[in-house]
This record gives C-alpha cells, structure tokens and sequence, in this order.
C-alpha cells in the first residue's frame, strides 16, 4: 500500500513521527509512506490553499518533503507534482489537540482529509485529545500510537469509502485524553457541540504602541450530547466520525422548495 501522510502542526511535529509509524504497520513491508507536510505550524487553517500565492517544496529524502502552504497544499503538491503515483490512502495527523465538536471547522488537519477526498482519495483525519492524564507523561501521544493502527485497519475493512461519489466520505478519529491502557475502545459518533465554547481574541500592545490581537480559545472538556465525539473521548473512547465536504443542510432544503420555488 502507497500512503500519504501529512499534518497541520508541521514537518517536524512528534504527533507527525507518531502517524509515520502507524503508516508504516499500515503500509506493510513492501509499502510505501510518503511525508509532504507544512514547512511551518498551519494550525487553524481549516481547508485554506495557497490560490494566489507559488509555494516552495523541500526535498529531505526520497520519501519526505516540507510544502510552504497549507495541509490542503500538502495533498495537492503530492498527488499533483511530488510522488509518481497517486496514494491508496491519506492519513493527516496526528494532530496535537482534539479536533472534534466545533474545532473540526477550523482544523487543517481535517482540511487535508477533505482535500484528499475531493481528490477522490480515501482518508481519515487523526488527532490527539489531551487533558490532565495524558498531557505531561512522557509521550501525550501514547493513545494514538497504540491504538491508531487497529482503528485505521477496522476503518479499511470495514466502513463504506463510497468510491466515485461527488462528495465521498472520511473520517475524523479523535482518541482520548488518557493514557493508552486506559482506553476503552472504539465508538462511531456523531460531530458534537460545545455549548458556550467560543474562539474569541484578546487585545495586546507591544513596546512600540502598537496594537495586536490574539486568538484565544474555550474550555476543551465540555461534554457535548450523548452519541457525539468530545462526549465519547471525555468516556474514554475513541471517536470515529464520517464526514463529506457537502455542507448542504439537507433537513431543510424540501420544505424551503416548498416555500420559495415556483
């Protein structure tokens, strides 16, 4: 198997290591696992690409390459100029941080997925929750690593890809804050909704008067409702949410025709 991984933290980041070695338990022995990650952190890019801008490419090794744009300018550069064959598999991760409820909409992490399957591409997103039980041991992302591949693997062979859909599925996998024995196992969930939680900025003057604005976030441990993923990670377990780019709210569109076509 040919994967493709890539991040939003960066080239050098230790949850992009810890995907490496998922990908290559993933890929097997005579696979291929091929990193086109950010130059630089792309955090909070969401599904953002360099439209008016060229990007420069950084070879490190036959398999390896640094993009200076966004994690949707990482597939794009793969399967567009840099590897010879398209992958059979994107995986974008692991992100530093939960991506699941709200911050699923700003996440470049899950903005190279969705990239990725508008390019017809299966892939799944993978972040790292973290929290009081896991954030200071020695490596925060022991669950993903112990649990990544066989969640990876029961994804593959077991859920719906929808090959040749206009809008094909992924998948946002989120693991727990706790540490890797802990975890309970696996559950499909829906994106859930942090009440009250908002990104919102906070002012700052520098030495020269000069006024600048920080992007501060909200509390992380906020349970959203039963079935959704920030509540089944605060459980212990891992989330597993199927995702397309559609962001028709279909609920509504019958009863809306009723009303404005005529």
């Amino acid at each position: 198997m040919r994967i493709l991984i890539t991040n939003d933290d960066g080239i050098n980041a230790p949850g992009l290591a810890a995907l490496h070695s998922i990908a290559q338990g993933i890929a097997g022995k005579n696979g291929e696992v091929w990193t086109v990650a950010p130059a630089f952190e792309q955090s909070g890019v969401a599904h953002c690409i360099s439209y008016t801008k060229p990007m420069m490419i950084t070879k490190f090794d036959a398999f390896r390459f640094a993009v200076e744009g966004a994690p949707a300018d990482c597939v794009l550069a793969a399967i567009g100029d840099i590897m010879p064959a398209r992958p059979d598999l994107v995986l974008s991760g692991v992100n530093r941080g939960n991506n699941a409820a709200e911050n699923a909409l700003y996440s470049g992490t899950i903005g190279a997925a969705l990239e990725a399957a508008l390019q017809g591409l299966p892939a799944i997103a993978l972040s790292q929750f973290l929290g009081p039980k896991n954030k200071d041991i020695p490596d925060p992302f022991e669950a993903a690593a112990q649990h990544g591949a066989a969640t990876i693997r029961a994804l593959l062979e077991r859920a719906p890809w929808e090959n040749g859909a206009d809008y094909r599925l992924f998948y946002n996998v989120n693991f727990p804050p706790i540490r890797g024995r802990d975890v309970r196992g696996q559950k499909i969930t829906t994106q859930g909704y942090r009440k009250d939680t908002f990104f919102g900025t906070h002012p700052y003057t520098s030495p020269s008067g000069r006024k600048y604005l920080w992007i501060t976030g909200g509390p992380q441990d906020v349970a959203t409702e039963p079935g959704s993923d920030v509540a089944a990670n605060l459980e212990g377990f891992v989330s597993i949410t199927p995702m397309r780019a559609d962001l028709t709210a279909h609920d509504v569109v019958e009863n809306l025709r009723l009303d404005f076509d005529t």
